[in-house]
């Protein structure tokens, strides 16, 4: 406690550390500060002028909070502790007359504002403003940008906070907005007037304090009182990002962040907050039967009848774990299909992760201790197609001194980094070297999904993993599905992998994996929320509810379970996945045992028991591989296009524009002969 330093705040005497700056010491004593431009994750700016205190003994005016360290204060004249006001007479005459500066040129939108409801401004003004104002010439207006599909501006309303310019510049490391002009003529715009490139513009309409920035999207839609808020997880990617999904009626309205320290703090990738429109779009509402190679209406029971028969006289049945399935389903298609003697197999795109060696299939480190590395490996991945957040994440620690290296093609992460190679020789190059500077500190090997793809993948995780022992770094595996771990966890996996499991199978339970092609041949069995590659594929269709109609598990990337709860219900006669997986198993004559999903997560937990950990990391334990032969390919990330990962962002119409927006940037421009 001797470094802390006592100041006394509205009376109350409290001891907080000097490097902290005024605002932050006023909520540490439960005293709220207004404020529009300070923002904890961002650079101070102190420029809204709103947080205003008084301090005794200082300069003869008010001082702004959040641009003065506590240890700038001067005590008493007899060494008393320094003394701050935050509701004198001078504070309130002085942030009524800020938010009358403020008001002066704000238009009267709050009728028509989306943000209404919701907005900063509106709540400040009645909490510290006064009811009347002094200006009476015109209002100034501003043009507005256009900023792309996904953020709407009314820059009449803007109040120069700068929070967009200091998320985008800061944490998304696209410095594409600036303030240009001065006085009047300010404005913020961004760069030659071109639209925003981020995959993580989207958090710049949560930061606005004002109406300035809404989202384009959920524009004039529904109001924020006509909501029902529902807390969840995304699934978009496997980091697990922890949402609310708002809801008008049946239809997903929007999809905002939720604050997790220790996943996605409060931001939240583009992908994850607009893919609500492919929820409504392209769904399986009833089952569908193939006839004459053409899909046709069927009811449940004549559905459930001819999979039974199938599966009853199959030779041999497989069952395959998509990419969006919760981990009570992949538990109960497992059940269901060795019960039979079948294979399951949820590692579908061909990573060669080993069963049953935690360590080696999520690795030993969290995604919170990037916050603290001082050194980062990348092998075989694009942090920033992949996770957005993540990477952001590791901007963060590079912004802080960290040091990156990438093993893989050499793309833009938004942040400097040391390329190793490209090639399986470049990670060969890692092993055996002297690795004392980054024994010496806070490291992380990433591996990603892409690097493990290969005939070779065992041995790429073998080095990765030899590599981090040697090093004494923690190792992540950067997963790309967001059911991958949790069906892993569960054993839905078959020895030799996917083509093990497939192998001499008649029938195939697909349960939403839609990125496979399975030959012809087999009778497939479709269960999926989504007209997508899988069903174009089914002989039988079931159709399923997609996650945000019903409460699932998933884990995370770092090992982390999280439940997702159901906000809506399914369209049509869509059912939930483990109730058809239990209406099945009736039908076959081997029910079940467990009539609700509180009594097939008990089963699930009792086989898997740190599964009822929930919002924890449990640590993970394995054996190092052996390293095995490397081959001679470049590494090759997982995703190709970011936007189009899943059936639900394929069926969004936004996602689509925004892919072939990012396409065209992509393509090389050609002149004219």
């Amino acid at each position: 406690m001797s470094d802390l330093r006592k100041i006394i705040i509205d009376g109350h005497e409290i001891a907080v550390d000097p490097a902290m700056t005024l605002i932050q010491a006023c909520e540490q004593a439960g005293i709220e500060i207004p404020r529009f431009c300070y923002h904890e994750r961002l650079s101070i700016a102190g420029n809204c002028r709103m947080c205003l205190v008084e301090v005794v003994g200082g300069p003869p005016k008010p001082a702004a909070s959040c641009a003065m360290q506590v240890r700038d204060l001067r005590p008493g004249p007899d060494g008393q502790p320094p003394v701050v006001k935050t509701n004198s007479p001078m504070v309130k005459k002085a942030r009524e007359g800020v938010m009358e500066f403020l008001l002066i040129n704000h238009p009267l939108d709050c009728p028509i504002c989306d943000q209404g409801g919701e907005c900063d401004l509106q709540d400040q003004a009645m909490a510290y403003g006064v009811d009347f104002s002094r200006y009476r010439e015109p209002k100034r207006a501003s043009d507005n940008m256009d900023l792309g599909p996904l953020v709407k501006t009314e820059m009449t309303r803007c109040i120069s906070c700068t929070r967009c310019v200091r998320f985008i510049t800061e944490v998304g490391g696209v410095p594409e907005m600036g303030q240009t002009g001065r006085g009047e003529d300010a404005e913020i715009t961004s760069y030659l007037g071109a639209s925003l490139v981020s995959e993580l513009q989207g958090n710049i309409v949560d930061l606005c304090p004002v109406g300035a920035l809404t989202s384009k999207p959920y524009a004039f839609t529904a109001r924020p009182w006509e909501l029902t808020k529902t807390e969840s997880i995304d699934v978009m990617d496997a980091l697990g990002s922890n949402i609310r999904i708002d809801t008008k009626g049946r239809e997903v309205m929007r999809i905002l962040p939720r604050n997790h320290d220790g996943v996605n703090e409060e931001w939240l990738s583009d992908k994850s907050r607009y893919v609500w429109d492919g929820l409504r779009r392209q769904r399986l509402d009833k089952p569908y039967i193939r006839d004459n190679g053409k899909l046709r209406p069927a009811t449940w029971p004549e559905a459930l009848s001819l999979a039974a028969d199938r599966i009853k006289g199959a030779r041999k049945l497989a069952g395959l774990v998509g990419d969006l399935a919760p981990v009570e389903a992949a538990f109960a298609l497992k059940a269901l299909v060795e019960g039979r003697g079948g294979a399951v197999e949820c590692r579908i795109d061909g990573t060669k992760l080993p069963a049953g060696n935690r360590a080696a299939y999520v690795g030993t480190a969290t995604i919170e201790d990037i916050d603290t590395a001082k050194a980062i490996l990348l092998i075989g991945t694009n942090p920033r197609a992949e996770a957005p957040v993540l990477n952001a994440r590791i901007r963060k620690a590079w912004a802080r001194g960290a040091r990156v290296s990438l093993i893989g093609a050499a793309v833009d992460l938004t942040y400097d980094y040391a390329h190793l190679g490209t090639d399986r020789a470049a990670l060969a190059g890692q092993i055996g070297m002297a690795h004392t500077t980054a024994a010496d500190l806070d490291s992380i090997v990433i591996v990603g999904q892409g690097a493990l793809r290969e005939a070779d993948g065992a041995a790429v995780l073998a080095h990765a993993m030899q590599i981090a022992a040697e090093s004494r770094s923690g190792l992540l595996i950067l997963h790309t599905a967001a059911a991958r771990v949790g069906a892993m966890d569960v054993g839905a996996v078959t020895e030799g992998g996917l083509a093990a499991a497939v192998d001499g199978a008649d029938v195939i339970w697909s349960l939403g994996a839609d990125e496979v092609d399975i030959a012809p041949g087999p009778f497939v069995i479709y269960q999926g929320s989504h007209g997508d590659r899988g069903a174009h594929r089914a002989d039988l269709i079931l159709p399923c509810a997609a996650w945000t109609e019903e409460q699932g598990l998933f884990v995370n990337t770092e090992g982390r379970p999280q439940l997702a709860q159901r906000a809506g219900f399914p369209p049509g006669e869509a059912k939930e996945n483990w109730a058809i997986i239990r209406a099945l198993s009736a039908q076959i004559g081997a029910a079940q045992p467990w009539n609700s999903l509180a009594q097939l997560r008990q089963a699930m937990v009792a086989a898997a028991p740190h599964l009822a950990l929930i919002d924890a990391v449990p640590e993970n334990t394995g054996e190092a591989l052996p390293l095995g032969t490397l081959g001679a390919a470049a590494f090759v990330t997982a995703v190709a296009d970011h936007f189009l990962t899943n059936p639900i962002s394929r069926a969004s119409a936004l996602m689509a524009d925004l892919s072939a927006r990012a396409k065209a940037r992509s393509d090389s421009k050609i002149a004219a002969e």
